[in-house]
């Protein structure tokens, strides 16, 4: 009845149209290898859902609700104007069985491979590197409120945990949901809480019952200790008393902020700007704004580099591309990557700065690679240690050229990486016209996929790493097939093509 109403060039015409060549049947018939409790719902209907879902940043009673009234996702899933909408836990039920399954991102994938057969990307050899900090959607708690929350979750979820909180942690009543009755106003009334929390987390975990553990148990455990340990410093006493713990006068590097999304972290994009979440990564074609691969992460900690992931985004890549990247992309581990893969990397270095204003940096300093040795600007070379340090003590005490080159008292010293050939000749390169016109001209468009990806959705909807990664999949695939239809997206019949 309204379907002749859509406009043509929309999201919800083209699923009307071929929902069913996009996802068919066949897709998703692992997820129901028994035949019995499948969902009356199709696949193809509930697959235009959940990226109408994640094109429009819905929560799952807001997608409902579209379902029911809203006659554009009715004429898009194929259903009769007077079809009642499905229940709100279906989303749910068919999330966990993606996420179980051996492809959980296919509905990315799918996308990914109708941009393949349109071959909209055949001639395009720049990728562009780019990652955004998603806000979590929990509340960032203080180490008083993860000490008692960690300690209440142990006492449910391990057996025999809440009688040896009732007998043995005394620093509070945890069967109590708010928080301590202290002068909140009173430093030692604060430091004397967080001293005897500790001491009650040590002596749970001291003395919970000798058991294998189940996952959930064991999960439990391991976020107390960790909350126990992450804020805190022993200090001894320094006038013949006990010791005792103290908040610690350093964050440390990869702290839980929540016990309730223990994998969110704190998030610094830029000086200025400060967030607590995780980090959405994409790899992005520059001139269409097709996302070609996405990730989320934590926020923060090890193996969340940059540099790392954006090394992982490429790993698809079948041909060699220019990457564009600003400089968090640009470590020698990963220039020597790039290179070993014959990729390009058109990405920004740091800036040297000089150990004195205006004076020399270290690519004043010439490096012969084979011979292992350094030659200052002054001419006086020095052999390069194996553990990569070149010393000039010894000229620098008489060289006329010392106040422009260093401030030491010991005299100029460099460490040589073993990357330093690739960040040297990035540096050379970067300075030259060429480099810098395809840079500007290339790299700010990524700028316009992130904004695209965040626009309304910047606040993610879901806990842990593995469920909002899964989300970032469908938004980047919903916000490729917009990108695609707006491009002529068609189908012949046979394959995808751009009309």
């Amino acid at each position: 009845m309204a379907g002749h109403l859509l406009k043509p060039d929309s999201m919800f015409a083209f699923l009307a149209a071929h929902r069913r060549e996009l996802f068919p049947e066949a897709m998703f018939a692992d997820l129901f290898p028994s035949g019995r409790g499948r969902p009356s719902v199709p696949a193809e209907v509930m697959a235009s859902v959940i990226t109408l879902q994640a094109l429009h940043g819905l929560s799952d009673n807001e997608t409902v609700d579209a379902v029911t009234f809203d006659l554009r996702w009715k004429a898009a899933c194929g259903l009769p104007v007077t079809a009642a909408a499905f229940h709100s836990t279906t989303l749910t039920y068919w999330r966990r069985r993606l996420a179980a399954s051996q492809a959980p991102d296919r509905i990315f994938e799918a996308v990914k491979a109708v941009v393949a057969q349109t071959g909209v990307l055949a001639k395009k050899t720049r990728r562009a590197l780019d990652s955004t900090v998603l806000d979590d959607a929990v509340a960032t708690q203080d180490t008083v409120t993860q000490l008692i929350a960690a300690i209440r979750r142990v006492g449910r979820d391990v057996p025999g945990a809440s009688t040896v909180i009732a007998a043995r942690c005394t620093a509070h009543d945890y069967t109590d949901p708010g928080k301590p009755a202290i002068a909140w106003n009173d430093k030692t009334a604060r430091d004397h809480l967080i001293d005897a929390l500790v001491g009650d987390a040590h002596r749970l975990l001291g003395y919970l019952p000798d058991q294998d553990l189940g996952p959930r148990a064991a999960e439990a455990v391991a976020l107390l200790a960790l909350v126990a340990g992450q804020d805190v410093e022993p200090v001894d006493g320094s006038d013949g008393t006990d010791g005792h713990w103290q908040i610690a006068q350093k964050v440390a590097g990869d702290r839980v902020i929540s016990t309730v999304d223990p994998d969110a972290r704190h998030a610094h994009k830029t000086v200025a700007r400060r967030q607590d979440g995780f980090k959405a990564h994409v790899a992005v074609e520059p001139d269409t704004g097709i996302i070609t691969d996405c990730v989320l992460t934590k926020a923060s900690g090890p193996g969340n580099h940059e540099a790392v992931i954006g090394l992982a985004l490429l790993a698809d890549e079948q041909a060699p591309v220019r990457v564009l990247g600003d400089s968090a992309y640009g470590t020698g581990a990963a220039r020597a990557t790039l290179a070993e893969l014959k990729h390009v990397a058109v990405i920004k270095p740091l800036p040297q700065r000089a150990a004195v204003p205006g004076g020399f940096t270290s690519d004043d300093f010439t490096i012969d690679f084979e011979a292992r040795t350094v030659t200052c600007p002054a001419e006086h070379t020095v052999r390069i240690t194996p553990s990569g340090g070149a010393r000039f003590e010894k000229y620098c005490r008489s060289c006329p050229l010392v106040t422009s080159c260093t401030t030491a008292a010991r005299g100029r010293k460099l460490t040589i990486s073993a990357h330093e050939h690739h960040l040297r000749a990035a540096r050379a390169i970067a300075r030259t016209d060429e480099w810098q016109t395809e840079y500007r001209q290339h790299r700010p468009m990524v700028e316009r996929s992130i904004a695209w990806l965040t626009r309304g959705n910047r606040k993610v909807r879901y806990r842990g790493v593995t469920k909002n990664n899964h989300w970032l999949h469908h938004r980047a695939a919903a916000l490729n097939l917009r990108r695609l239809i707006t491009l002529g997206l068609t189908h012949n019949g046979n394959t995808w093509a751009i009309a």
